[in-house]
């Protein structure tokens, strides 16, 4: 499965890009905790892809389970995770999008309605640069699925980038600005049926 090459470059070459500050590793609890507050949300991002191309866009999250990936042109793509799908269309195809099951994508771990880093097996990295601290994790039941590396700064805790390894191995980076906490989403954002259906007009 290649999906990871679509969604989401090295973790060292993100953190260039994050302010000097002082700062101090984040506990397991503190950083499930930032996850399930966070309920509504959108932020600009950059990504490296597993082939070194870099697109852009905006990503809107509605947790749980639902996000929408939009690629800034010249790029066509949109991914969106909703209703246990996490869907990937592509502008030069009409037959509609290549669909995953989201909970076989390390994307779920961070979408899920309770997230618990401390859930034995769960995460398999932990780390602290003296800037930010990263956290590797995979799903416990099924570690074949790829894992997700996450990184976080600290005062106030915020997620600043992911790196998802995929099942063969490829990564794919995305680097988040600052992300914003929203009042609200459209569900229309996260109806990957009605996207389907508006594509095919």
């Amino acid at each position: 499965m290649t999906y990871a090459k679509h969604l989401l470059a090295p973790l060292a070459f993100a953190l260039l890009t994050f302010p000097a500050m002082a700062a101090e590793k984040l506990s397991l609890t503190e950083i499930s905790r930032y996850i399930n507050d966070l309920k509504i949300a959108q932020a600009e991002f950059t990504q490296i892809n597993a082939d070194g191309t870099i697109s852009t866009g905006t990503i809107y999250i509605r947790r749980p389970g639902r996000a929408r990936f939009e690629y800034n042109p010249p790029s066509d793509a949109l991914v969106i995770a909703g209703g246990q799908q996490l869907a990937i269309f592509d502008a030069k195809s009409n037959t509609g999008p290549t669909q995953y099951p989201l909970r076989r994508t390390p994307l779920n771990l961070i979408l899920a309605r309770n997230v618990d880093l401390s859930r034995a097996d769960m995460v398999v990295g932990h780390s602290f640069d003296g800037t930010a601290t990263t956290v590797i994790a995979q799903d416990p039941d099924n570690p074949e699925y790829g894992t997700i590396a996450l990184t976080f700064t600290d005062d106030p805790v915020e997620l600043r980038q992911w790196v998802i390894t995929d099942d063969i191995g490829d990564q794919t980076t995305v680097i988040l600005s600052r992300l914003e906490q929203v009042a609200s989403l459209n569900n229309n954002l996260f109806n990957i049926s009605r996207e389907t259906e508006l594509r095919q007009r």
